[in-house]
């Protein structure tokens, strides 16, 4: 089952994606803290403008350094350990929005990833109980300020600027990450292509190693690391994410 989170002239709503019927079951409530329950109304898809699928409600955690290959063209070392930063909520924006080039960095780039929604509120999870707080799945961007990045010893301008965490285009509740496609694409051209096999750490650890350093609540969204192929964005250029099963992530740049 894949949610959506959805413009509608009542406002944001939550919608089941019904692929047969190509259209949008519309949710009572958030579906995280509500469950599944319907009001009856149904929308087509064409035309519905579609936008991140979760807000956030305390925090993005994202793991840095978790493709082997990314390591090696970036030049760096494998750490010994998750290395987590944050991400704040206001970074976060949907499909098709614009991610803005601050007027403080001139390189901005790219991170194709596959996000985790937390959907109980968790601490200290032993590696065999992850999948029962693990909501869903989506995509995410982790858009990086890199000129930011390499001067600045902590890289919370670099990688929490706002617009700096596309998410979408939905939350697949059924999702099996261990070994499907993920590839970014600047203007059509493909840049990155691998397979979330290759995470140096998978779901199951990343989980249960952030949930022993803090309290994971209801819609934290966790981005899992980015492979080889990273390069920066021009003003105008439009990327695209896509992971095999979860659709494809679009937003074109902007300058500030």
């Amino acid at each position: 089952m894949q949610i959506a989170r959805i413009s509608l002239e009542s406002g944001p709503r939550y919608a089941i994606v019904d692929h047969d019927s190509d259209e949008y079951v519309v949710l009572a409530g958030d579906p995280i803290f509500q469950g599944l329950d319907t009001t009856g109304q149904r929308v087509p898809r064409k035309g519905t403008r579609v936008l991140s699928p979760v807000i956030p409600r305390s925090k993005v955690v994202a793991v840095g350094r978790n493709y082997a290959a990314h390591i090696e063209e970036m030049g760096s070392e494998e750490p010994a350990t998750p290395l987590l930063f944050f991400k704040p909520n206001t970074s976060v924006i949907g499909p098709d929005d614009f991610i803005i080039q601050p007027s403080w960095s001139q390189e901005i780039a790219y991170e194709a990833e596959l996000a985790i929604v937390i959907g109980r509120p968790c601490k200290d999870v032993p590696p065999a109980r992850v999948p029962e707080v693990i909501y869903g799945y989506t995509i995410a961007n982790d858009v990086t300020a890199r000129d930011i990045q390499r001067e600045e010893p902590q890289w919370s301008r670099a990688k929490g600027f706002d617009t700096s965490c596309p998410l979408g285009p939905v939350i697949d509740l059924d999702f099996d990450p261990t070994d499907v496609s993920i590839q970014s694409r600047v203007n059509g051209e493909l840049r990155q292509d691998s397979r979330t096999s290759l995470m140096i750490r998978g779901v199951t650890e990343l989980v249960s190693y952030i949930s022993h350093s803090f309290s994971l609540l209801p819609g934290d969204v966790i981005l899992t690391g980015t492979p080889e192929g990273v390069g920066t964005l021009q003003s105008g250029d439009v990327v695209e994410i896509e992971i095999e099963g979860l659709g494809v992530l679009s937003n074109e740049v902007r300058t500030n």
